[in-house]
């Protein structure tokens, strides 16, 4: 099968490859890009691991081929942290509450709660439970996991409009 020229944009940065149609997004931000925060745990679009913004969206990498974000802007957990390296406001929550355990399913978490809490910024506990339920996490009982979505929440308020 022939290759397909795509072009996508990673982190800020744009790259251009010629990937085979069935090279998952996944595979490809981790042996084309050199981003091995998107994990790859189950491959089925279950676990959540490998969840990065596709334009935007909370997307299971797994489950999109490369050739799909064609034209796209992506955002793996390696893209959340400001470029001086500063832990975003969910990183940091994460760190501080004991959100994290092995770290497998960290990555895939930090990005999908980014995505949620962009969109919901003031969420109820049960939206939290409801926006968690995507991602899966064998080791913390996910105590820590919403205790730290609740403060990146709470931060997340506190800082000014403009730095949103």
């Amino acid at each position: 099968m022939t290759d397909i020229d795509i072009q996508v944009t990673v982190n800020g940065r744009l790259r251009r490859a010629s990937v085979p149609p069935r090279l998952t997004l996944a595979d490809f931000l981790r042996e084309r890009c050199r981003l091995t925060g998107t994990h790859l745990g189950c491959e089925h679009g279950v676990c959540g691991a490998c969840s990065v913004m596709l334009d935007g969206e909370a997307v299971r990498a797994c489950l999109v081929f490369a050739v799909q974000a064609d034209g796209a802007e992506i955002t793996t957990v390696e893209g959340i942290a400001s470029p001086d390296g500063e832990l975003s406001p969910v990183q940091a929550a994460f760190r501080e509450h004991h959100g994290l355990q092995c770290g497998f399913c960290t990555p895939g978490f930090v990005v999908s709660v980014t995505a949620f809490l962009r969109d919901n910024p003031d969420p109820t506990d049960q939206e939290i439970r409801d926006g968690l339920s995507g991602n899966l996490c064998r080791c913390t009982g996910y105590q820590g996991i919403f205790k730290a979505v609740r403060a990146a929440a709470q931060d997340e308020r506190l800082q000014p409009t403009e730095e949103r």
